[in-house]
């Protein structure tokens, strides 16, 4: 059976511990059952060249600072799979390694996916060498982990600017409720070539992308769609005025 390819939105580690955003992420681990393994390229693994985690054990990495001691000793203790990471260099070129873990970006929403950490999970590197072109072209090769079981997910948002972020909340500025909207209508008409140049995707594009890691991962989903794939969209919600927690389900 095909496994869908999903993006989160993950926004704020806080999300681990619950909030608005939780339920829909629960739903879905529901409606998708337990699948062999997941594939995570999350924004917040950023290496020189392309790693994939390799051990059996994989570390729930705590990647922030200021949060409350809750947060900070919080574990997900999925287990890895060397056989997929094995897999999954062998269809990428990728470098297993035991040098990274389960970052926030995966384990902060896996916590309401999986509950019960009983599905394996691989990380595979953002390699800051590629342009997105290339992370494209690199994504559309881990195409057959879908029909082997495996779940490709991607971990980022859409919209990522810290800077404009509104702490006490608030309505979405107008530019990033523009771009969220453009990035949307891209995927609904299959229109991958205007998601990788996202830079051209909408205007003021480059306020809602000012860097792009929370960005490029989404690429990795828009790669699976094949023939016949659903696309529908969930936590469809700009946080803070410029945090987008829109996410993606394709199949």
């Amino acid at each position: 059976m095909r496994q869908p390819a999903i993006f989160f939105g993950h926004g704020s580690p806080m999300n681990a511990l619950g909030g608005p955003y939780a339920d829909a992420w629960r739903a879905l681990g529901e409606a998708v059952g337990k699948p062999k393994g997941v594939v995570m390229i999350s924004a917040h693994w950023e290496t020189g060249g392309l790693g994939v985690t390799a051990q059996a054990k994989p570390e729930t990495i705590h990647d922030f600072g200021g949060f409350p001691a809750e947060l900070h000793a919080m574990q997900y203790p999925a287990p890895g799979s060397p056989d997929l990471a094995a897999r999954v260099s062998e269809l990428t070129g990728a470098v297993q390694t035991d040098q990274w873990g389960l970052d926030h970006g995966t384990w902060s929403v896996l916590a309401h996916v999986w509950p019960e950490a009983d599905v394996p999970v691989v990380q595979l590197s953002l390699n800051r060498r590629l342009t997105p072109r290339e992370h494209y072209d690199l994504a559309k090769r881990l195409a057959p982990l879908r029909d082997e079981g495996v779940i490709i997910a991607g971990s980022g948002d859409f919209v990522h600017n810290l800077r404009t972020w509104k702490r006490a909340g608030g309505e979405p500025y107008g530019w990033a409720g523009h771009f969220n909207e453009a990035v949307k209508a891209a995927f609904m008409r299959g229109d991958d070539d205007a998601l990788i140049d996202w830079v051209n995707l909408a205007e003021d594009a480059q306020l809602s992308v000012p860097t792009d890691e929370h960005y490029l991962p989404l690429l990795y989903i828009a790669a699976q769609r094949a023939p016949g794939d659903d696309v529908s969209f969930f936590n469809d919600v700009i946080e803070g005025g410029s945090i987008s927690m829109t996410g993606v389900r394709i199949g």
